[in-house]
């Protein structure tokens, strides 16, 4: 199989789909790896790098060209829809139930490719293989992006997340308890905040009160108690996911904000999801925030890419097993002999397979095994 590695065009997006280590494993399996000249630059890989490795370097219009399956990072946007081809390959993170994804997902119907998005990949146990390194990244991110705009000169409260000697301690409060949530606790309980985790599921309270050893607060997640753990609260990470990949629900009402404190901020990690805040919307790392009834809202869509090199070494460690599978198998085995891998797969010869993203644009959903057949 020939496989091509296009470079990230989207706004401040500097990871890549593929690391050079990847390049060997592919060409050792036999197959011909197109890297596009420049792809991993932002990562700190070179082109000699990916040269050394045994791919073949092509400007990004033979990338696509030339490619049987195409591996990403991010979703396409609308200047390489274009350049797919009918029934190629789209290995990335796609997100399409967002309510602002219905043109990538109409488009990627109409290019009639066969795509597969990490984020949908799902084990028996429920656990999200090819979403988990970026959430764990993004999770820690949160603490970091909450801190610097809590800064006064970047319009925050101007509170230090540790406090000092005779001054509190700043609130943080996340809501999710999986990994995005487990992840931002970690640092803020390092940064010295006073932290509080909310989720819907009470056992997995427990376990993470164990695991944190009572130096974080645990709170049942409902719509009265996120009303009053905003009333206090510095920074608000919402980290709340779906299965499915299905829309994330809005937690926090755009009538909570007059609740909450001028300058204090909330950095929502779900908004490739739609996001889990009612007044959030997409941001970059250009311009990362936007105020509400003076409330920062930190939503960048890519946050680990602030962090490129780190989260190509984690992602594309993480998504190289199941490409292999795709590129030895074929497409069409490879999801026949892997459940998970078949729970990724949301589009296929212009018929949309996932049901969340088919109900969250009220589009007709057509089963994977039916278009299989």
């Amino acid at each position: 199989m020939i496989v091509g590695c296009p470079k990230e065009i989207k706004n401040e997006e500097y990871r890549v789909g593929m690391t050079p280590n990847g390049v060997k494993d592919f060409v050792a399996a036999g197959h011909t790896v197109i890297v596009e000249a420049g792809a991993g630059v932002g990562s700190g890989f070179t082109d000699a790098e990916y040269k050394d490795a045994g791919a073949k370097l092509a400007p990004a219009e033979d990338v696509f060209a030339k490619a049987d399956m195409i591996y990403k990072v991010k979703e396409p946007l609308p200047q390489e829809w274009p350049m797919f081809k009918p029934g190629q390959i789209l290995y990335t993170y796609l997100h399409l139930a967002a309510a602002y994804a219905k043109d990538l997902t109409k488009g990627m119907l109409k290019a009639d490719i066969r795509g597969i998005a990490f984020e949908t990949v799902e084990l028996p146990n429920g656990a999200h293989p090819l979403l988990f390194p970026m959430s764990e990244v993004a999770g820690k991110l949160a603490i970091q992006a909450g801190a610097t705009h809590l800064q006064k000169n970047n319009g925050g409260r101007g509170v230090l997340l540790g406090g000092v000697t005779g001054v509190p301690k700043a609130k943080v409060v996340i809501i999710g308890g999986g990994t995005v949530g487990t992840n931002a606790a970690k640092v803020a309980v390092g940064m010295g905040a006073r932290t509080v985790i909310m989720d819907a599921y009470a056992p997995r309270l427990t376990y993470l009160d164990d695991v944190f050893g009572g130096a974080v607060e645990t709170v049942l997640s409902t719509s009265a108690a996120i009303q009053e753990q905003l009333t206090d609260a510095d920074i608000v990470v919402g980290g709340v996911l779906l299965p499915g990949g299905a829309q994330a629900p809005h937690l926090v009402t755009k009538k909570m904000l007059k609740t909450m404190m001028p300058g204090s901020v909330l950095v929502d990690v779900a908004i490739d999801q739609g996001g889990c805040f009612e007044t959030s919307k997409p941001t970059t790392h250009t311009e990362p925030t936007y105020v509400v009834d003076g409330v920062i809202h930190y939503c960048v869509a890519n946050m680990p890419g602030a962090v490129a090199r780190t989260s190509t070494m984690a992602l594309a460690g993480a998504t190289l097993p199941y490409g292999l599978a795709i590129a030895n198998k074929g497409f069409e085995q490879a999801v026949k002999d892997d459940a998970a891998l078949a729970l990724g797969v949301n589009v296929y010869g212009g018929k949309l397979t996932i049901p969340s993203v088919a109900e969250a644009h009220k589009m007709k959903y057509t089963p994977l095994d039916k278009v299989l057949a």
